[in-house]
């Protein structure tokens, strides 16, 4: 019985808690539009850097002023430009290891070849872009879709359905 009284208690304190959130989280939606909006619009992407360990896509491209939600999961395609964090895989002198750019954000010049590339290790077929050179925007460019996420180290952040196989 008293479970009974304490679920709509505990609902209600959720859903005040969730409604004080909402205007912060809705506010660091707003500034990241409007950043976005004010982009240079040109012929060259925007990348970030998603690294998931022993996967081969390399992260997420969109065209400037383009929302991330718009952003592609790609296989970079290496035969013009080596991609920024083109290191070896685990070496052993201390120097950075690939993928050690995890959510860096760049400015990306290349195009998409309309190849769809085969990831064994995450079992998804992705759009190549062949990679023509690379500046780096920011090593902290902070949240990708939503402010409140968090990376896990092993999963995406949101379901790429276009890719299934």
């Amino acid at each position: 019985m008293l479970s009974r009284l304490l679920l709509p208690l505990i609902l209600f304190a959720l859903l005040g808690l969730t409604a004080c959130e909402n205007p912060m989280i809705q506010e660091q939606i707003n500034q990241r539009n409007a950043a976005i909006a004010a982009e240079t619009p040109g012929d060259y992407f925007i990348g970030r850097r998603f690294y998931i360990d022993r996967t081969h896509f390399w992260g997420y491209v969109r065209k400037p002023q383009q929302p991330w939600q718009s952003s592609k999961l790609v296989v970079l395609n290496e035969k013009l430009a080596l991609a920024p964090d083109r290191v070896k895989e685990e070496p052993g002198d201390g120097s950075p290891a690939f993928g050690y750019d995890h959510n860096s954000e760049y400015k990306l010049w290349g195009y998409f070849s309309g190849r769809k590339v085969y990831d064994p290790n995450s079992d998804l077929f992705l759009q190549e872009f062949v990679l023509q050179r690379w500046q780096l925007i920011s090593d902290h460019p902070g949240w990708l879709f939503m402010p409140k996420e968090r990376f896990n180290g092993s999963q995406l952040m949101r379901p790429e359905p276009e890719a299934m196989p």
